[in-house]
């Protein structure tokens, strides 16, 4: 086979059908040469008896008969040719796995070097070489070898190769399809299409790439957050023992010295008593004797004697009074002023724990503004956007779709949706005030009900005294200093927002378990002015760290 690679002048004889050199060549009337097989087997399956070279039809089947002229000189190239082959067919590199072979080459395939969408077959160098040099196969297209099925490259309904693009009905077509089925679609050349697919395809990947490395980066973020948690973690396991630890010899040590305070007065108290015993025992004894006397003179006789021993026992000493003589000691109040020990010591311990607690949220600080566009026509703003207090008029603004229309208040410019943020309310001067923060989809007109159902988290001063914070049902605070300054600190993920007494370094209330879906906004409400009474501003202050 591999014979045709020395015939670059001698096509006549090669097959046009196997491409190959004759096997029983014969002759059809039309004057062109097949192999007997070959020409057989391209009548048995077709429905008219044509020639594949020159297209003509026969009525009939022409009756073949072997061309014994080409036979012969096919065996005598066949001998040369095997000669010529020998020495270089020991060169020719076999297909790798995964390169597409030969279609033709029999027992060692060979690496294809190209495709024929014409022939729906795929050829070596050697066998490639009739597409190179004969006129007929040289129109056949040729493209880069493929492994799939080249049938699939072929229009199945006109059996011509897929050489176009219909954008309109996004499919592959052949010419007769563009002529006949797409007359009037947006049809382009398959490489045109295909450049532009491949571009987009190219965008695609990079889109992907640019996806995987922000995935990646996520990964990292986590497993850094992980990180940072189990330091958390660890920190706080270890502040915790530590406190717990002294708490707990805080506790033993007060129930020790209860203890010794209980056991003392006990040993005060039986000293005592054993005191008072021995003096009553005197006593008795001394009585006892008295009475032997008494009884004695009683029993006398003698009338001298009995009157002078009488003045003798009116000058005995008379016995101490034992009425208001008690031993039983007084234990009330000791356990509890114990407990009022303790507590004290727990209440230092806990006012050291909400100091360490707000520096830490303290290291979340962002610098936050108010945005003017959401702030109530009768607000007035600073010009750094820093401080907000209510006016006496309301001034001639566009009522755009983030401003608030009814209610006094303003939000700020800085949003978040992830993470932990911390930010600082002065609220020194005013009786009443409205603070905290709000989602992005909190109502802008009308009335705005106050509490997390309707998309804000916060609390307020009202009266001068009464500080609430607005749950879904308002919760009274009992605060023991009223704030000067008021902290906010949300952490997004963990559903959380606390707010602190920044100068008592004390927790005032806490939301929990809150489900934030949207972006949240700094919030802020100087309420109304009360005759001057509550005309002081709320004012944006920046953090210091203790």
């Amino acid at each position: 086979m591999a014979a045709a690679n020395y015939l670059r002048s001698e096509d006549q004889f090669l097959c046009s059908i196997c491409l190959d050199v004759f096997t029983d060549p014969v002759t059809i009337p039309c004057g062109h040469n097949f192999c007997k097989n070959c020409i057989n087997a391209h009548w048995n399956t077709n429905d008219q008896y044509l020639c594949p070279m020159c297209k003509k039809v026969f009525n009939t089947r022409p009756e073949l008969h072997v061309n014994t002229f080409i036979s012969e000189m096919v065996v005598q190239f066949r001998q040369s040719a095997q000669q010529k082959t020998s020495s270089s067919s020991s060169q020719k590199l076999c297909a790798k796995p995964g390169e597409v072979t030969c279609d033709v080459c029999t027992g060692t395939k060979l690496k294809a070097l190209k495709s024929c969408l014409v022939c729906l077959a795929s050829y070596c160098e050697t066998h490639l070489e009739p597409h190179l040099t004969m006129s007929g196969l040289k129109r056949h297209q040729l493209i880069d070898p493929v492994e799939v099925n080249l049938e699939d490259r072929m229009c199945t309904k006109h059996d011509k190769p897929l050489e176009l693009f219909c954008k309109t009905d996004q499919t592959c077509v052949c010419m007769l399809c563009h002529v006949l089925d797409h007359k009037m679609h947006d049809v382009v050349p398959l490489k045109e299409e295909y450049e532009e697919k491949k571009a987009e395809l190219g965008k695609r990947e990079a889109e992907v790439q640019r996806t995987i490395q922000k995935r990646q980066l996520k990964i990292q973020e986590i497993k850094h957050s992980v990180d940072l948690s189990e330091e958390d973690a660890d920190r706080e396991i270890t502040e915790g023992v530590h406190v717990f630890t002294d708490l707990n010899e805080s506790v033993e040590r007060g129930l020790k010295e209860l203890i010794e305070t209980i056991e003392e007065k006990q040993r005060m108290t039986l000293k005592q008593a054993k005191a008072f015993i021995k003096e009553l025992e005197q006593e008795i004894s001394e009585l006892k004797k008295r009475g032997t006397e008494i009884e004695q003179l009683s029993r006398s006789e003698d009338h001298l004697h009995l009157l002078q021993s009488v003045q003798s026992l009116k000058a005995a000493p008379p016995t101490k009074d034992w009425t208001e003589v008690s031993v039983r000691p007084s234990y009330e109040g000791t356990v509890g002023r114990a407990v009022a020990q303790l507590e004290k010591t727990l209440s230092k311990e806990m006012k050291k724990l909400l100091e360490n607690e707000l520096k830490r949220v303290q290291q979340y600080s962002v610098d936050v503004t108010l945005n003017p566009d959401t702030a109530h026509s009768a607000l007035i703003l600073s010009n750094a956007g820093k401080q907000v207090s209510l006016g006496d008029v309301r001034k001639n603004l566009p009522d755009n779709p983030e401003r608030f229309s009814d209610s006094a208040c303003v939000l700020g410019r800085q949003s978040f949706s992830s993470g932990k943020i911390y930010f600082e309310v002065q609220v020194k001067g005013k009786t009443d005030w409205n603070l905290g923060v709000a989602r992005e989809s909190i109502n802008r007109k009308g009335v705005i009900p106050l509490n997390p159902q309707n998309g804000n988290w916060t609390i307020w001063l009202t009266n001068g005294n009464k500080y609430e914070a607005l749950a879904d049902r308002p919760v009274l605070l009992s605060l023991k200093s009223r704030p000067q300054k008021v902290g906010v600190f949300v952490d997004y993920d963990e559903g959380l927002v606390s707010f602190y007494d920044v100068g008592a370094a004390a927790l005032i209330y806490s939301f929990t378990g809150c489900c934030f879906t949207e972006k949240l906004f700094p919030y802020l409400c100087p309420c109304l002015n009360d005759g001057g009474k509550n005309s002081a501003p709320l004012t944006i202050s920046p953090v210091r760290v203790n």
